[in-house]
């Protein structure tokens, strides 16, 4: 296939795209740089701009014949969102709609949604299931979910087939350290302990030790960059296949609590990673993991990378690349 892909430069859409072209699909990233990198791309075709510019989405899907989009472009930090709700939903919401739209001038069918488990706010239960209440706690959740409740509309007026992903904590690197996560950009657990491993923070902090966990440290669901790009190419091609739209949970299906994380950080990077004790923070939930069965079924896909592989990858990336894209060579043909 022809594919576009929004926030092809940044650090999931990156590996995703980098995928898709192994595999031997057509390629184009489309990004704004505000977050993404040139050095990113592998040498794909990049078209920089703004995913809440219609007449250039449209432009691009005519002029590479696109024929399925993957959508990441949008602003993804919670704490951001709460501080300026309105650039949250302007860009995460009024860009998804200029996608929907040049897609439909263009004749794009198939499209598959970066969403979040931001979506399910503090869950009832778990593990968390797609049927969970949508309650988000944040800006952010709230515009992932508000783009997703466009998609069902688009579908009847339009026949766009959509495959909605909820996921859970994106970390990890590209087996040979060449391609990660850009730790200046990064507020999550995992890059900002490696930053601690390897002098460029003083220490971590962590949020709160009296949640009701087995280790009163907050638990997430940690899934490798890599598995969550390999669930994305399954979603294309099961779209594809078949006749409606599909919303799947992707996570690994366990749980990680802060310590936990924090324990094999020191053992695999051999540091001592000191941590201070700070407050738990407002509205954010003790424990979240994925019920990941309806993924398992409908994708045929099980995400086979560990927490240790998912640290030793970050660290070997971000050793040989502690300034992250800053200094890399941009491949030839990233173009404009």
């Amino acid at each position: 296939m022809r594919i576009l892909v929004t926030g092809g430069a940044g650090y999931i859409g990156s590996r995703t795209a980098s995928l898709l072209a192994a595999e031997g699909h057509d390629v184009v990233a489309f990004d704004d740089l505000s977050t993404g990198h040139r050095g990113a791309i592998d040498g794909l075709p990049l078209v920089v701009g703004d995913v809440r510019d219609e007449a250039l989405i449209a432009a691009t899907l005519a002029e590479h014949r696109i024929d399925a989009a993957v959508h990441f472009a949008a602003l993804k930090s919670v704490e951001a969102s709460t501080a300026d709700p309105g650039a949250y939903f302007e860009t995460n919401v009024g860009g998804t709609i200029a996608l929907l739209r040049a897609m439909v001038r263009s004749g794009v069918g198939r499209l598959v949604f970066s969403s979040s488990c931001a979506v399910y706010g503090v869950p009832d239960s778990l593990p968390v299931g797609e049927g969970a209440p949508v309650r988000p706690m944040n800006p952010y959740g709230e515009s992932k979910l508000l783009a997703e409740r466009l998609l069902p509309w688009f579908e009847g007026a339009h026949g766009i087939r959509v495959a909605i992903l909820r996921y859970f904590n994106a970390a990890g690197a590209a087996a040979d350290g060449s391609a990660g996560e850009d730790w200046a950009d990064a507020p999550n657990l995992v890059p900002i302990v490696l930053k601690v491993a390897a002098g460029r923070l003083p220490a971590i902090r962590i949020n709160g030790r009296d949640h009701p966990t087995p280790d009163g440290t907050a638990v997430r669901d940690y899934i490798h960059v890599l598995d969550l790009a390999e669930a994305h190419s399954r979603a294309l091609r099961v779209i594809e296949a078949r006749g409606g739209s599909i919303v799947l949970n992707v996570g690994t299906g366990r749980g990680a609590s802060v310590l936990e994380v924090l324990d094999a950080a020191r053992r695999i990077t051999s540091r001592p990673i000191p941590a201070v004790d700070g407050p738990a923070r407002v509205g954010d939930p003790a424990a979240v993991w994925a019920d990941t069965r309806r993924a398992t079924e409908v994708l045929e896909w099980t995400p086979g990378r560990t927490l240790d592989d998912i640290l030793e990858s970050a660290w070997r990336w971000h050793t040989t690349h502690p300034d992250g894209y800053r200094g890399v060579v941009t491949p030839a043909g990233s173009g404009p």
